[in-house]
């Protein structure tokens, strides 16, 4: 092979590698398009009470996706739950597995969806082992990491300024570390944690900011990162006294919102809008009072 053959064939190989990435990059799945459909489907639910329709949606949108299970709007344990309601083919045990890991970090929900289990041939003691081979599975570097960053992020609020500016830094630091070496620290790396919290808290960061705010939003791209964690960071660190916030968070002290404006933004990032987050909202602290009520009578 001469120098002009090879110089050749090099090319072609750049090329081939480029074209090869385009492709993988274009076949990521965008969750934000997730997360609207799956608010899309909610309302279908949840407002135009239609579960009919909203099963069906579903089950087009799981086709595509691989399902989250959201905290309040739930939506795989909802499409589920319905499906079996009315008789519709949602996927029987291997579906119910993967729910069982998706509700994993929380150690006591599955009780909630125990008759569901059993109904299905999968008894509370599989149901156990499937939650504690699942936690086996976590990153137990990273769970010691956060564990401390999340009592870290504490250590010297409200009043000791100087303290959690340090700590905030040093936090900032961890997450570059993370997204470096690991992604996202999930749940489905670390399992359960106030990672809303934290996140929120990184809008204090005077080195890191600029770097963490559009490599988070990466991650809700992908769908590591919840959307509301990253607009508490983003509302939070471009919060003024008296003004609206970019996706509406601590709108409750303004008299008067651009409603409008602000439920585009949060549609950008996969959020329901002002008025549907709050009919989610009351239906799961309605939720909530009656799973406490049922606790006291047993």
């Amino acid at each position: 092979m001469n120098f002009l053959q090879y110089n050749s064939f090099k090319s072609a190989r750049i090329l081939t590698l480029i074209i090869c990435l385009f492709i993988l990059s274009s076949c990521k799945k965008n969750y934000i398009i997730y997360y609207n459909e799956v608010n899309k489907t909610d309302s279908t639910f949840r407002l135009a009470n239609n579960p009919k329709a909203a099963i069906k949606e579903y089950q087009e949108l799981f086709k595509e996706y691989a399902p989250k299970n959201q905290e309040r709007i739930e939506e795989y344990a909802t499409y589920i739950t319905l499906a079996d309601q009315y008789n519709e083919d949602f996927g029987g045990k291997k579906s119910l597995y993967h729910l069982i890991s998706l509700i994993a970090p929380s150690d006591q929900q599955y009780k909630e969806y125990l008759p569901l289990f059993e109904k299905y041939g999968i008894d509370s003691t599989e149901v156990q082992q499937k939650i504690k081979d699942w936690k086996n599975n976590l990153n137990k570097q990273l769970i010691d990491s956060f564990r401390i960053a999340f009592k870290r992020d504490q250590e010297g609020r409200p009043y000791d300024t100087a303290l959690v500016r340090k700590n905030v830094e040093k936090n900032a630091r961890l997450f570059k570390w993370t997204f470096e070496n690991f992604g996202f620290p999930s749940k489905d790396k670390i399992g359960e944690g106030p990672m809303l919290t934290l996140i929120s808290h990184m809008s204090e960061s005077k080195i890191l900011y600029p770097y963490l705010q559009p490599k988070i939003l990466e991650y809700v791209q992908s769908g590591d990162c919840p959307p509301l964690d990253y607009s508490m960071m983003v509302d939070a660190h471009d919060f003024t006294p008296g003004k609206g916030t970019y996706y509406g968070m601590g709108r409750t002290f303004l008299k008067e919102i651009d409603s409008v404006t602000i439920d585009r933004h949060r549609k950008s990032i996969g959020l329901p809008s002002l008025k549907h987050t709050a009919i989610i909202k009351k239906d799961f602290f309605k939720k909530l009072k009656t799973n406490d009520i049922n606790l006291i009578k047993e």
